[in-house]
């Protein structure tokens, strides 16, 4: 039972990582097993539409001067994810978007399907628009969204602020030991297998 989180906050101490040790936390108590994967503050690159990754089967992004072929690497072995972002002008972390986006893309069959969850971090206002943006993907992707009692999201603005959050705090703890028994649930030998899907019949609307 291994949960990969995703740190998506320029700040490798801040109110986003600590949102997630608090997922940690409750998952460890579980008998979950966690990584945290911080993106850090170098520049990343976003996505060009190059297609290359998909036309060559590359299972990764053609691009590796990055960090997002590493998250691709480590979601190989997750059993569930968790992304983490703090709320800019109403959206999460523009890094965090770009290299999302292309881990999404490149590395879409380690992705598919496994319980995720998203944590919006915010000061003020914007957090359930970027908690929105942060799900898309996964609900693409096949993936059982994780809820809570709530929405996974915490305030505060100062490092370690979000404590004082103490319904925030106790949503990611909900969050956590619900991703827990998910995933304990998925595991039993006698878990229902999941439904086949239909082959994808993707169209646009200009003719």
């Amino acid at each position: 039972m291994k949960v990969l989180l995703i740190n998506g906050s320029p700040r490798v101490n801040g109110n986003t990582a600590r949102a997630l040790k608090e997922v940690a936390d409750t998952l460890a108590a579980e008998g979950g097993e966690t990584e945290t994967v911080w993106i850090g503050k170098k520049p990343v690159r976003g996505c060009c539409a190059c297609y290359t990754c998909a036309s060559k089967g590359l299972g990764k992004c053609v691009f590796d001067d990055d960090i997002a072929n590493q998250i691709i690497e480590k979601l190989q072995t997750a059993d569930g994810i968790v992304i983490g972002s703090p709320t800019y002008y109403g959206q999460p972390n523009g890094a965090l978007l770009a290299v999302w986006q292309r881990v999404c893309f490149a590395g879409s069959a380690h992705i598919k399907t496994k319980p995720a969850a998203s944590i919006a971090v915010c000061r003020r206002g914007g957090s359930t628009v970027a908690y929105q943006c942060m799900n898309m993907p996964f609900e693409m992707l096949n993936c059982p969204l994780v809820t809570s009692q709530y929405w996974n999201i915490t305030f505060g603005r100062d490092e370690g602020e979000c404590d004082r959050d103490t319904e925030g705090m106790q949503t990611l703890r909900t969050l956590a030991r619900n991703m827990a028994w998910l995933l304990k649930n998925l595991k039993r030998d006698d878990a229902v297998p999941r439904p086949a899907n239909e082959p994808w019949q993707p169209m646009h609307f200009i003719r």
